[in-house]
């Protein structure tokens, strides 16, 4: 009778049910148990690497594309919003040898005690020409942004 192990189960090849079922040893609820295992094991497999490309996935947009994660840089202006709510700090980036300057826009929050965001990345700048539109719309370097939902990133 032809069947194999794997996790402690049992799982028999179609000949052994035949064989089984013909002497009556062999019900259907051991049927529905053998398959019910057989689609377990077919979830974890598929979950599995979803979760693991998932993850790398976050990795890769943590490591490169998170406004969160750039470098400081010296601060070159820093500009009220008419009506004092936001402060706009931009700071100049230099990455050495290898990468030009990048301008980097700060958002600071002044009449709420929230953690500045930052809004303006873009890379082949030295300067930053700002201007507010109004009270919630600014314009840095020719990028116009409606504070404090909107960010530009070159790299986006």
């Amino acid at each position: 009778m032809a069947s194999w192990m794997a996790n402690g189960a049992v799982y028999l090849t179609r000949k052994s049910i035949f064989y089984l079922k013909f002497i009556g040893l062999f019900s259907d609820k051991l049927i529905l148990m053998q398959s019910f295992r057989r689609k377990k094991v077919k979830k974890k497999k598929i979950i599995i690497p979803l979760l693991i490309l998932g993850l790398l996935g976050y990795g890769v947009y943590w490591a490169f594309f998170d406004m969160s994660r750039l470098p400081k840089g010296d601060l070159i202006s820093e500009v009220s919003s008419p009506d004092g709510t936001y402060t706009l700090k931009t700071y100049v980036s230099n990455g050495g040898a290898t990468t030009d300057f990048a301008v980097r826009g700060e958002l600071t929050f002044n009449k709420e005690n929230k953690k500045p965001k930052n809004i303006y990345w873009n890379y082949h700048e030295e300067k930053a020409n700002i201007k507010w539109i109004d009270k919630n719309t600014v314009v840095i370097n020719g990028h116009e942004l409606s504070v404090p939902n909107e960010t530009f990133d070159f790299r986006r």
